[in-house]
């Protein structure tokens, strides 16, 4: 058996999840859009979806499965897709120009 972590959608992005079209292909997570609650063993999604189904923890459209080798599974009306965490760049401050010293006007007429 392998064991499945468990993260919950926020509810927030929940409700954008459900409305928005369905994709083909690897589906993009943020990190910020869950939560990690528990850990379960099964030997495949499936087989989570089938222990946890007629329970208080049931899983729910947009929660991700990810088992012990880092694979990430979304639930969605379709059955389970593969998803990838997308991790902003962050975004390293642009070189600023050298300030200039501060130079003391000449007067005129002085030498």
């Amino acid at each position: 058996m392998s064991a499945y972590r468990i993260y919950r959608m926020k509810e927030s992005t929940r409700h954008q999840f459900r409305w928005a079209p369905h994709t083909i292909g690897i589906t993009a997570i943020k990190p910020k859009d869950y939560d990690l609650t528990v850990t379960v063993e099964a030997n495949t999604p499936y087989a989570v979806w089938i222990q946890l189904k007629d329970s208080a923890d049931a899983l729910q459209v947009g929660d991700i499965l990810e088992s012990e080798s880092g694979d990430l599974r979304i639930y969605k009306y379709v059955g389970f897709e593969e998803a990838q965490w997308v991790v902003p760049e962050t975004k390293t401050a642009p070189e600023s120009a050298p300030v200039p010293t501060e130079q003391t006007p000449a007067t005129p007429g002085v030498m």
